[in-house]
């Protein structure tokens, strides 16, 4: 019986080992594993701490609460979205109304809005941002100021005429 002891205490020895070299396998494997997931410092020391004061189950609330994609995951997906953004053919949509418009519409066909002008100088269509006409050089579009005047309420009532009445309107054409 005396020959157990030793044994016995050979046995915890390699078992407290393997625990502890677990324990320090598994705060080196957060360590690196947090790192690859996240640059914030604060997270890095809270996911440090998991494992380092509870060991497993803190492991366990780790792989819970950790961010689910790496560093590089985030990247390569974002660049993934923006190839597939630029091979997108771009829509353009009217200004005003943002219903979709052809490249070369001048006016809004559901608003009227003046997306678009001619070139004085080439016949070219041109955006209303530029100054100038790149294939020719001649004046871009000028921005329309409206100088509408200010009328008192009087005189805009003495300006718009009213509406007919019923005897005056036109009768409906029929419908065949």
């Amino acid at each position: 019986m005396d020959n157990w002891q030793p044994v016995l205490a050979l046995v915890g020895a390699l078992l407290i080992a393997y625990v502890v070299i677990l324990w320090l396998g598994t705060i080196v494997w957060v360590y690196r594993d947090v790192r690859q997931r996240t640059r914030d410092s604060w997270t890095h020391s809270i996911s440090l701490a998991l494992p380092i004061l509870f060991n497993l189950p803190g492991l366990i609330l780790y792989l819970i609460l950790r961010p689910r994609e790496t560093l590089l995951e985030v990247y390569e997906r974002r660049l993934e979205t923006e190839a597939l953004m630029s091979e997108m053919p771009e829509r353009r949509a009217c200004q005003r109304c943002n219903r979709p418009v052809k490249e070369d519409f001048l006016l809004c066909p559901y608003c009227r809005t003046v997306l678009r002008e001619s070139c004085s100088g080439c016949g070219r269509l041109l955006e209303l941002s530029w100054a100038a006409c790149p294939y020719c050089g001649a004046q871009g579009p000028q921005p329309v100021v409206a100088s509408t005047p200010v009328m008192a309420p009087s005189s805009y009532a003495a300006a718009v005429p009213p509406p007919p009445s019923p005897s005056q309107a036109t009768p409906p054409e029929q419908v065949r």
